[in-house]
């Protein structure tokens, strides 16, 4: 069913059922008994002029004027004009003919009666639907005040009923509740010019307090009015992070949610963006809580991977662990902490002991990095007449049942996780594809001459075969993905396309040599054969060097070193940036990133 939000016909017809029938322009009736100042009254006769009676009446009638106009209520004597362009804001006028000293003492209370009508406006306007929960709850709390103002005023009516009331003593009663209207519509006004709403209206109403400092009184009220506006927010606040929800239907929160971004894009997408971006800051930050921000972001994000993996969030209770309010005690920032602490350290032992982090990244390092290269001698020998046909010609059905076929037959058979390994044939070489990773050096922050892979000028080799483009993939599952994600992986492959042609050089190389050692028994010297076997053997110890490099001085060495790190980390966070950084690592020392040294391979 549709609701209609529209204001209702009456609404607009009957303006005395609502806060603006003040703003209403009165039509003089000669009929209808004593008529608003203006004017034109003045021009007709002297009868209704305040000045044509002694002081002491204009007292007592000015006294019964003051007391509507304390409301927002149009007198004889007292009218009431609307400023133009400024919504809310209203002037009152007096009539002229009044005694001056009577003029200035009633003066002195119009600035009370015009705050009166700007935080009646306020609180009418902002306490409709779209102007949000922060709104709506500072505007329940002036509403608050507003009964003790008119509760004051009923209370003065009571005496000027009973003559005991002047306009000084009216002057005196009204003091206490004037510094407060006042400092509200500094609020106001502020608020309505910005339309501020959410995070804006707390950090005005925190500001304004301290600009307080000197007014005790003032400066309570305006952080009451804070702690009351704050209340919704706080229960935001409290869900996000206790349970990695975000129940914000009016934008307010400073975290903001991508809902175009999916998890599923981490294992597809090489730039996907989904931890980074999925929730992120706002700009306008609460004060009292700039200092937390990223702790709340990060403890909320961690809550809500976990309630997808269907894990429970809840974080456990405790007696002060209510977000109710904020204060000098800090408190809120205390339940932040433990809020933190609690997400961070069971994402983690989630990801590490019942998605088995440690050994999925040591099942990539068994594959990809070649921990253990039996399966793929094994493959290269079985496999070699696919290998060498052209990518398009190359079914990778068969590929994969030959891998299948290598893995069941080596060691790699007691793997738990080798039925996760897959193998792809690339539409592309090795040299083409770092040229279109433009952001594969910018984590060493070099020069970008040094390391941009300037080769997209280089013309792509027309008879490749799948030896330069074979590769190996991997089935990764949420949350792991955000560890080994599409971008992670590729690097992974990048590292295993350069060491399987590094082996595949070297069984060539074997062969030629084995060859050349058949000619032993024949004299050679100064033969072509001589210089070839020479040069065979030449390149096979550069190549065997080079692999000896790759991987006992460059990949063992530093997945050790993350390996040890990761031990000791507290968060998801922190375990991704390790992971990142071995993986850059790897790249730079496997020589990956000089452009110049990848040119001349």
């Amino acid at each position: 069913m549709e609701l209609n939000l529209a204001s209702p016909k009456w609404n607009v017809e009957r303006p005395f059922l609502t806060g603006r029938f003040h703003q209403e322009t009165k039509i003089p009736n000669a009929t209808s008994g004593p008529r608003p100042f203006s004017l034109e009254s003045l021009s007709r006769g002297s009868e209704n002029v305040i000045g044509s009676y002694p002081v002491s009446v204009q007292e007592l009638l000015i006294i019964d004027d003051l007391l509507s106009a304390l409301v927002g209520i149009e007198g004889r004597y007292i009218s009431i004009k609307r400023v133009r362009g400024k919504e809310g804001r209203v002037i009152f006028q007096i009539d002229p003919s009044m005694d001056l000293a009577l003029q200035e003492l009633i003066q002195r209370l119009f600035p009370l009666c015009e705050a009166y009508v700007l935080v009646s406006w306020f609180v009418e306007t902002k306490s409709h639907f779209g102007s949000g929960l922060v709104n709506h709850a500072l505007a329940a709390a002036m509403r608050a005040l507003l009964l003790d103002y008119q509760a004051m005023a009923a209370q003065l009516e009571h005496q000027f009923r009973l003559g005991r009331l002047s306009v000084q003593g009216l002057w005196f009663f009204c003091q206490p509740m004037m510094a407060a209207l006042h400092a509200l519509s500094i609020v106001i006004e502020k608020a309505s010019s910005g339309n501020l709403f959410g995070s804006a209206t707390l950090n005005l109403l925190q500001s304004q307090a301290k600009a307080m400092a000197g007014d005790t009184t003032v400066r309570a009220l305006l952080e009451k009015m804070t702690q009351s506006a704050s209340s919704p927010y706080l229960s935001i606040l409290e869900r996000w992070v206790y349970e990695g929800i975000i129940d914000d239907p009016h934008g307010e929160f400073f975290i903001a949610e991508n809902k175009s971004l999916q998890k599923e894009s981490l294992t597809i997408d090489y730039d996907a963006k989904y931890w980074q971006q999925r929730y992120s800051l706002k700009d306008d930050t609460p004060s009292f809580l700039r200092s937390a921000a990223g702790m709340i972001l990060t403890t909320g994000k961690y809550l809500n991977v976990m309630r997808e993996c269907g894990h429970n969030v809840q974080v456990p209770p405790s007696e002060n662990s209510k977000l109710t309010s904020f204060g000098s005690d800090h408190h809120y920032l205390e339940c932040v902490k433990i809020a933190y602490d609690f997400a961070s350290c069971e994402l983690l032992n989630l990801v590490k002991e019942k998605y088995g982090l440690i050994g999925k990244l040591r099942s990539m390092k068994r594959y990809f990095l070649l921990d253990q290269g039996d399966f793929l001698v094994h493959f290269m020998d079985i496999a070699m007449e696919e290998l060498v046909k052209r990518p398009e010609d190359i079914s990778v059905e068969k590929l994969q049942s030959l891998l299948d076929l290598a893995l069941r037959s080596t060691a790699a058979a007691a793997d738990p996780c080798h039925e996760e390994l897959t193998c792809c044939v690339e539409r592309v070489s090795l040299l083409r594809k770092l040229s279109t990773l433009k952001d594969l050096g910018s984590s060493f922050h070099a020069p970008p001459s040094k390391t941009a892979l300037d080769i997209g000028d280089l013309p792509e080799l027309v008879n490749i075969n799948g030896i330069e483009t074979f590769s190996l993939s991997y089935k990764v599952q949420w949350p792991l993905s955000l560890v080994i994600s599409r971008k992670a992986l590729t690097k992974y492959q990048l590292i295993f396309q350069l060491l399987f042609r590094c082996k595949h050089v070297e069984r060539q190389l074997c062969v030629a040599w084995q060859v050349h050692q058949g000619f032993r028994s024949c004299n050679i010297l100064g033969t072509t054969i001589l210089r070839s076997s020479n040069l065979c053997r030449s390149m096979l110890k550069f190549i065997n060097s080079l692999l000896h490099y790759l991987t006992f001085e460059v990949l063992e060495p530093n997945w050790h070193l993350m390996h040890d790190r990761l031990q000791t980390v507290k968060s998801i966070d922190e375990v991704i940036q390790l992971h990142d950084f071995f993986l850059q690592k790897c790249l730079k020392e496997c020589l990956l990133l000089l452009p110049q040294l990848v040119k001349v391979r």
